[in-house]
């Protein structure tokens, strides 16, 4: 059966998937739950659905801006009717730096704040509560609300329904591959929407944070331990849900590898898919990242940084970096010794090299995910959540860089992904055991310009490591 065929199947009758549009674009505008769920990765899915599907663009547009006006409209009216009790209500009794924010946008901005907020993520939920409890005119409100839908809706829902267009018209899939996509899909979204709630609740005002605190001061023993984890007393909880869910995802997905003769039926699935994307630019593309994630591309990297904390007597942090790197080095040697796990395809540079897993992936997440956790605590709370994204999206395209130019399964990136996350946790509980100065400042700009003049000398005039 074909992926189009698939799709069809699955997804709802037309009436109801306009519907589902409406309901995404209102709840991503709700001020209560907008912060909580990932709105623009829901709303591209249902666009690429009704793409599939064919739906009349005029109609998949107005049931977006409905949706989009409706949020903000019922935002605005609790703000406008609870007005300072809305600081009593859940999440912004535990979060008041969430008004905090949207109080300030709306200070500097004033009237047109309800306009520009539609399209800024971190206030966008929040902005027509703040109108509502300051008062604003309604018909103020309404003019706003209105102009702002009337943009956001083909700028968020156009390229997902050209998206699902595209997938139906130009992609010819392999068979077998739609199921594996259509899996992938609905995992990629749990899991943003576990990322989204889990993320708050282990923070210091989260519920599972208070949870787990009234449990520690029960017992004197629970509770010297807890207040031994940081010089703040709070337990990094976040840090140590990482650890334990990388370590049990690892291991289950090693035993997984290790239990399956020969590659899994996805690797051979998604293999065909890139077989059939393969183009020459693609494999230009993955041939380049493959250097820059090699030996001499991350030595070409990290030197101009490691210099820099010498040089500012970062002894910790340079310590810290440089046991992350040769941490993940010597797991991926001793993981590839002990599965043994042959290529799919082996060059020249790679014949005596195994496959699972991934080193490439796994040291890009070592290193990414440690600079993200660095830079992050040099930036406000509201915004590291950036650093992190930041790092994703750059890990990303290094990974599928190996399946493009056929070195890797796709199992061996998630094994090297979860194995980097392990390290990535590891490090970082040593790190918060006790304080340490501040990074900042840091010439970032210089120093990124000095690590990709040198990677690129490197890409252009080193052979593969």
């Amino acid at each position: 059966m074909s992926l189009t065929a698939t799709l069809y199947q699955l997804t709802p009758a037309p009436g109801t998937l306009l519907l589902i549009i409406a309901v995404i674009a209102m709840v991503e505008s709700l001020a209560m739950v907008g912060l909580l769920v990932p709105g623009v990765l829901l709303i591209t899915a249902a666009a690429s659905l009704a793409g599939h599907q064919e739906l009349a663009i005029p109609a998949v547009l107005l049931a977006a801006f409905a949706g989009a006006v409706i949020g903000d409209g019922v935002s605005f009216a609790l703000g406008y009717t609870l007005r300072e009790r809305v600081t009593q209500r859940w999440p912004f009794s535990r979060h008041p730096e969430w008004l905090a924010q949207g109080a300030r946008f709306f200070q500097r901005y004033g009237t047109l704040s309800v306009f520009l907020g539609r399209f800024v993520g971190p206030v966008r939920p929040i902005i027509p509560l703040i109108a509502g409890m300051l008062h604003m005119p309604p018909r103020t409100f309404t003019w706003a609300n209105l102009a702002s839908a009337a943009l956001w809706a083909p700028a968020y829902v156009l390229p997902g329904y050209l998206l699902g267009q595209a997938w139906q018209q130009r992609l010819d899939l392999p068979p077998g591959l739609e199921r594996w996509l259509i899996v992938l899909g609905i995992v990629v979204v749990a899991l943003a929407v576990a990322f989204s709630w889990l993320r708050q609740e282990v923070s210091r005002s989260g519920r599972l944070y208070a949870l787990m605190l009234r449990g520690a001061r029960r017992s004197a023993l629970l509770r010297r331990l807890w207040l031994g984890q940081s010089e703040q007393g709070e337990v990094p909880l976040g840090t140590w849900l990482l650890l334990i869910l990388a370590l049990g995802g690892f291991s289950g997905w090693t035993i997984a590898v290790i239990h399956h003769d020969g590659p899994l039926e996805m690797d051979r699935a998604v293999q065909a898919l890139f077989a059939a994307l393969d183009t020459p630019w693609l494999r230009a593309m993955g041939e380049i990242l493959a250097r820059v994630g090699d030996l001499y591309g991350i030595l070409t990297l990290t030197l101009p940084w490691a210099l820099w904390l010498l040089a500012r007597r970062h002894r910790a942090a340079l310590g810290h970096l440089a046991a992350a790197l040769g941490g993940i080095a010597l797991l991926n040697v001793l993981g590839k010794a002990l599965i043994g796990r042959a290529r799919p395809m082996a060059p020249e540079h790679l014949v005596d090299s195994l496959a699972y897993p991934s080193a490439h992936t796994s040291t890009a997440v070592v290193l990414l995910g440690t600079a993200a956790a660095f830079t992050a605590r040099e930036l406000p709370h509201r915004h590291r959540f950036w650093a992190y994204w930041a790092a994703i999206g750059l890990v990303v395209p290094m990974a599928l860089s190996r399946l493009a130019i056929g070195v890797h399964w796709l199992s061996d990136l998630v094994g090297g992904a979860l194995l980097g996350l392990v390290v990535c946790a590891l490090v970082q509980l040593a790190w918060q055991r006790r304080p340490h100065p501040r990074l900042a400042p840091c010439p970032w700009h210089a120093l990124l310009a000095v690590s990709l003049l040198l990677v690129s000398i490197r890409v252009v005039w080193l052979p593969p490591a």
